[in-house]
């Protein structure tokens, strides 16, 4: 019993030291970054924040990966690190002043919404679950408590259980909101042909801009059929990045 005792704190020991180093690796290669940014060396720089929000996604981190890709020329990735950055923090203020300005220099539109998904922006993702599960809990309690333990009823149970479930209606819709809007994604090079057919050598509908934003609507292959404010075709799935990846 007290050997297994023994492997088990070993064990658990080994997973708390893994999780360190892999912390401290990520903020290496946050780190790293920095340095390449100042000297200038944006290619190494992206590089680097990439590999740190790929081991701890942060808005600051993808916000840093933007600008890096910016100064580098690429355009469209810059605007999907600046959207990833907003989908986890709607609030920061970096890279929605990023994005406005990009978008007037590339002459690309905002993505278009649906009603459900323009709420679902006002609070980042996880919120809306977790304001779902207490909001439904707040109005179970409500509602059904006072019953079970025979409590006199009092209007302002009845009204906190109808506030309650006001509430959950709202964090439901903007759930929908939510996983709808994975579907969302920006072009990624610059003049990437809008095909007819998922096929090398289909007719070239259109080119779209760098950072022109788009809807993923199916997958065949190595390609996406999306629709963007003006035109819907395929594209090559290596020219379209998701703003949740896949």
């Amino acid at each position: 019993m007290k050997l297994r005792l023994f492997h088990f704190f070993i064990f658990l020991a080994a997973l708390f030291f893994t999780a360190e180093i892999s912390r401290a690796a990520t903020n290496d290669y946050f780190t790293q970054g920095v340095k390449f940014s100042h000297a200038g060396q944006f290619p190494e720089a992206a590089t680097a924040f990439a590999k740190s929000a790929r081991g701890s996604p942060a808005a600051g981190t993808l916000v840093n990966l933007g600008l890096a890709e910016w100064q580098r020329g690429h355009a469209g990735a810059a605007m999907l690190a600046w959207e990833q950055a907003r989908w986890i923090d709607p609030f920061d203020p970096r890279a929605g002043a990023n994005l406005k300005f990009a978008r007037s220099v590339v002459q690309v539109d905002v993505a278009q919404l649906k009603w459900f998904e323009a709420v679902s922006t006002w609070l980042p993702p996880d919120a809306w679950v977790w304001l779902a599960g207490a909001s439904l809990w707040l109005t179970v309690g409500a509602l059904v408590l006072p019953g079970f333990f025979r409590w006199r009823k009092a209007g302002w149970q009845q009204a906190v259980g109808a506030l309650a479930f006001g509430l959950f209606l709202a964090a439901l819709t903007a759930n929908v909101g939510v996983v709808s809007r994975t579907n969302l994604g920006v072009v990624l090079k610059k003049d990437a042909p809008l095909l007819l057919t998922p096929t090398s050598t289909s007719e070239t509908i259109s080119t779209l801009p760098a950072g022109e934003p788009a809807r993923l609507l199916r997958t065949r292959g190595n390609y996406f059929f999306i629709r963007t404010p003006v035109a819907a075709g395929w594209i090559d799935r290596q020219q379209f990045g998701l703003v949740v990846g896949e």
